[in-house]
């Protein structure tokens, strides 16, 4: 099918985007003329030029946008946000064709670009590839629908399922190899936050940066209740922003906030609303123990990413459980075997 063909082509576009346009979704725009694509575009960064008019701009000859037809994965905006409504330049360019792969959630657009288009006489096709072009911007859906960030769990375990020996101090049991690593730092880049409990930040001080793949570095949350983190913790360093959730209150610094939490009531929903309210569309969390399961246990999490090394501990700090009744793919990088987890609440 045709449009289909476009279609995929534009959501490989939109793939180009993926560490640099959060807070805005992975879009990407074609534009078809007698059967030939005549331009290509896709959302290169946030705060730059959308898709549609990328794809315009890469036109070589405009007089042919009047019988052409564009295809785009994700509905067009109609407000002024960053930059100026790209149904209102779809209309000025005389387009008569557009093809939608799904409409836009955020409560902005929400089928108001759709609707611009057809009152402008437009011929508007909705829906196709409908489920891909979701997939592609789930992380965006569920953060204007949910009102929460995206959560993707994270850890490595040893083949008897442990993720590290019992300890109070030393490093942690070195599970992931130097490209596995490199996976789970493209991973981090692909994230708006990263997050650890307590006894990790304690006992593992990590930096929580992105060092084996290119990107930005992720927003780094950790809890310490009862301040117990040293000041020479690479959480305190000031290098990235860094939120800490707390009991009571600390006067910040350069890239470091302390956010008082009431524990006496549950703290996943207050932290999650937090990170709502700083438009914080997806969470990696990384650990530990007991942090992940608290997301588990209350089902609050989108992914599940588990690295099974082929070493054995015999015994230590078991992994999270998981149940059973919840279907995973596994997939083999660098002779390592990966559990992917994949829930779908919207």
């Amino acid at each position: 099918m045709e449009e289909e063909k476009y279609m995929r082509r534009c959501i490989q576009l939109a793939r180009n985007g993926l560490c640099n346009v959060s807070p805005n979704p992975m879009v990407g725009a074609v534009i078809v003329c007698d059967e030939q694509i005549i331009g290509e575009g896709y959302h290169v960064r946030c705060g730059e030029a959308h898709a549609e008019v990328n794809a315009i701009r890469s036109v070589k000859d405009p007089s042919l946008l009047k019988r052409s037809t564009i295809y785009v994965s994700l509905e067009p905006c109609s407000h002024h946000g960053k930059t100026p409504p790209c149904a209102d330049l779809i209309i000025e360019k005389q387009i008569p064709k557009i093809v939608i792969g799904c409409q836009d959630p955020f409560s902005k657009v929400a089928g108001k670009g759709i609707q611009k288009l057809r009152n402008a006489g437009r011929e508007v096709i909705v829906g196709v590839l409908e489920k891909e072009c979701r997939e592609l911007i789930q992380k965006f859906i569920t953060f204007h629908t949910l009102h929460r960030p995206y959560i993707v769990l994270k850890w490595a375990e040893s083949a008897d399922g442990f993720i590290d020996l019992e300890r109070t101090e030393g490093h942690p049991v070195l599970l992931s190899t130097p490209l596995t690593s490199m996976l789970v730092h493209k991973k981090r880049a692909e994230s708006d936050a990263i997050m650890v409990g307590t006894r990790t930040a304690l006992l593992d001080d990590p930096a929580l940066t992105v060092r084996h793949w290119y990107g930005h570095n992720p927003v780094r949350i950790a809890l310490d209740r009862n301040h117990s983190l040293p000041q020479t913790s690479h959480l305190l360093d000031g290098s990235v922003p860094t939120l800490i959730f707390t009991e009571c209150h600390r006067p910040g610094k350069k890239n470091l906030e302390y956010i008082p939490l009431d524990y006496q009531t549950d703290i996943l929903p207050q932290i999650l609303a937090t990170l709502y309210q700083r438009n914080l569309q997806s969470l990696m969390v990384e650990g530990g123990k007991i942090l992940l399961e608290s997301f588990i246990c209350s089902g609050i999490w989108d992914e599940i990413i588990i690295e099974r090394s082929d070493k054995r501990l015999y015994s230590g700090v078991k992994a999270p459980e998981i149940s059973d009744k919840i279907s995973y793919s596994e997939e083999k990088h660098f002779a390592t075997t990966f559990r992917h987890y994949l829930k779908r609440n919207t």
